[in-house]
C-alpha cells in the first residue's frame, strides 16, 4: 500500500505532467488514501482537469476538490456568459439543445430542461465548463427516457459488465428497483469505478444509478 507522502508526490507530479492544468496555485492534502485540492485555479474548466489528474493515480481512495475559481480579470458579464452557454448547446447537442436552458447568475449557471440520456445530461454540463466566466455549474436537467424499462435491466448490466476486459464484473454487485440502479463492491481503480458507472448509464430505461462501490487501495 503506498503511502501518503507517496500518493501526494505522484498527485503533485500529474498536476505538473497535465498541460491543460496550471498547478502553481493548487495545494495537495493527503490523508488515509483521500486527496483534497485547494487553491484557485483560472477557469473552471482547469479545475475539474486537477479533480480528474488527481484521480488517475494509484492508490488514491477519493478527492475533495475545493479549488475555487478565479479570474485573472474581470470576466464576462452574465449575458455574454448565457449566450455563449446556449451557442456552445447548439453547436455540440444540435438535437437536444432546444430542451435544455442554461441560467446564469454572477457566473453561476444553472442547467434546466430535460434529456433523452444520461451521457447528453454530462456532456452539457461538461460544455459550460468550457465557457469563459463560469464558476460553477449545477446540473438540474430531468432524466425522461424515451424507451421503456427493460424487464430484465439488471441481467442486461450484468451482462455489459462481464463484456469489458476493464472491469471484474465478479466484484460488483447490481441491484435494480424499477430504473434506479445501485452498484455495490470494490473495484481496483477510480477509472475501473468510472467504466462500471458509465456502463450501468447506458443501460436503456435508466433514470438513476447510485454508485457505491469503493476503490481498493
Amino acid at each position: 500500500m503506498k503511502s501518503d507522502a507517496d500518493i501526494k508526490h505522484d498527485v503533485e507530479a500529474e498536476l505538473q505532467w497535465a498541460p491543460e492544468i496550471d498547478p502553481t496555485d493548487v495545494a495537495v492534502a493527503v490523508s488515509r488514501g483521500v486527496v483534497s485540492l485547494a487553491g484557485f485555479s483560472p477557469s473552471l474548466f482547469e479545475k475539474y482537469a486537477a479533480e480528474r489528474a488527481a484521480r488517475r493515480v494509484k492508490g488514491v481512495a477519493a478527492v475533495a476538490n475545493d479549488i475555487q475559481v478565479r479570474f485573472a480579470s474581470a470576466g464576462p458579464t452574465d449575458p455574454e456568459i448565457a449566450r455563449a452557454a446556449v451557442a456552445a448547446l447548439e453547436q455540440r447537442m444540435p438535437a437536444s439543445a432546444r430542451d435544455i436552458q442554461p441560467v446564469v447568475h454572477e457566473g453561476h449557471v444553472t442547467l434546466l430542461g430535460a434529456a433523452q440520456w444520461h451521457y447528453q445530461r454530462e456532456l452539457a454540463e461538461q460544455l459550460m465548463h468550457e465557457v469563459a466566466g463560469v464558476i460553477s455549474v449545477r446540473n438540474s436537467i430531468r432524466l425522461k427516457p424515451h424507451t421503456a424499462v427493460e424487464h430484465d435491466i439488471r441481467g442486461r448490466i450484468e451482462a455489459a459488465f462481464r463484456r469489458l476486459a476493464e472491469l471484474d464484473a465478479r466484484q460488483i454487485a447490481v441491484d435494480a428497483a424499477g430504473s434506479q440502479i445501485t452498484l455495490r463492491g470494490e473495484v481496483r481503480s477510480w477509472a475501473e469505478r468510472d467504466r462500471a458507472h458509465a456502463t450501468a448509464w447506458s443501460s436503456p430505461g435508466v433514470t438513476s444509478v447510485r454508485n457505491e462501490l469503493t476503490v481498493r487501495v
